[in-house]
């Protein structure tokens, strides 16, 4: 396939692996980058920098093929050293940084400098066309569908998506609810230059999760995703479970709530054991609404090639319509 995507990224496929935490690691971002894809590992999984580029050290001897690397920039009381992440990253010679939350621009010229190629992931059109405006390379849109967090405008990726491509000169990657062909020659047709998928990468035989985490994704359907942060204004898709249904709840209370009355149950630490040990409620698990859409746990090389192949399958299919 060749998109601008492809051209500009060096990949053969434009299927982009999103940068999840706790499972973007080198085993899973090198075996979608031998696929054809373009693996991400996420940068804040890593402790410090120094651990990230002993990981970028660890995929570049899993894979020859262009990987990235993912920086989720947010404003925090004790904010993780980015600066030092970005300087590991060029350092190690990663030539691709997806980022995420607040703008990366005050590390584009020096990220620009070292020919490090830029994909920003917004939720919605105001946020890409300000990424646009600051010089990133790819805009990556994220729909209402999606897993983690959607933004606050509630708008679908059937709409976002071919609004942020007539908004845009620079290529858009679609993002949120793709989890097969079908998704993907949607996108394709909707003005998308490449997809992003998190959700079902976590349900691949690679990805750095218990089987049983895997399982529960692979048996759950589109309606078994909550939000919650909504009143906080801070939303966030999570997979249905004991943990993410006690925030709702008391969100719900009398009164509202504070992110301290929920902050026992949310830390980051208590969903990274869950998905170590496998403990389906054992703490937050991030998943898009796409999960109605998985059926199998296949390895990254398999669903890939099945995705291009029906991927083309559907756009052909479309074409006949045509008379």
């Amino acid at each position: 396939m060749k998109t601008r995507v492809t051209e500009l990224l060096g990949i053969r496929y434009p299927i982009i692996q999103g940068g999840m935490h706790w499972v973007g690691r080198a085993k899973l971002a090198s075996a979608v980058s031998n696929a054809g894809g373009l693996g991400i590992l996420t940068a804040l999984t890593q402790p410090t920098p120094d651990d990230l580029r002993r990981e970028i050290a660890i995929c570049k001897g899993m894979t020859n093929k262009p990987f990235g690397v993912n920086l989720t920039i947010f404003p925090m009381i004790n904010k993780p050293p980015y600066a030092e992440y970005v300087d590991a990253l060029i350092e190690s010679g990663v030539k691709i940084i997806e980022t995420a939350g607040n703008s990366p621009r005050e590390f584009l010229p020096k990220l620009k400098a070292n020919g490090v190629k830029i994909i920003h992931k917004c939720t919605t059109v105001r946020h890409a066309l300000s990424a646009q405006r600051d010089g990133v390379d790819i805009v990556s849109i994220d729909g209402f569908e999606c897993a983690g967090h959607p933004g606050e405008d509630d708008v679908p990726g059937l709409v976002l998506i071919p609004a942020a491509t007539k908004a845009l000169v620079i290529p858009v990657i679609a993002s949120g609810g793709i989890g097969d062909g079908r998704g993907m020659a949607a996108a394709l047709a909707l003005g998308a230059d490449g997809v992003n998928m998190g959700t079902r990468f976590c349900v691949t035989e690679e990805a750095p999760i218990h089987y049983h985490i895997k399982e529960a994704l692979v048996k759950a359907t589109e309606r078994d995703t909550v939000l919650v942060f909504r009143t906080m204004r801070n939303t966030a898709r999570m997979l249905k479970n004991a943990i993410s249904e006690e925030v709702v709840a008391i969100e719900r209370r009398p009164g509202g709530a504070q992110f301290s009355d929920v902050q026992h149950l949310v830390a980051g630490a208590r969903g990274r054991v869950a998905f170590e040990q496998g403990d389906v409620d054992g703490g937050m698990i991030a998943a898009g609404q796409v999960i109605g859409l998985i059926d199998d746990i296949p390895t990254c090389a398999e669903l890939i090639e099945r995705m291009v192949a029906d991927c083309h399958r559907h756009l052909l299919r479309a074409l006949s319509l045509m008379v």
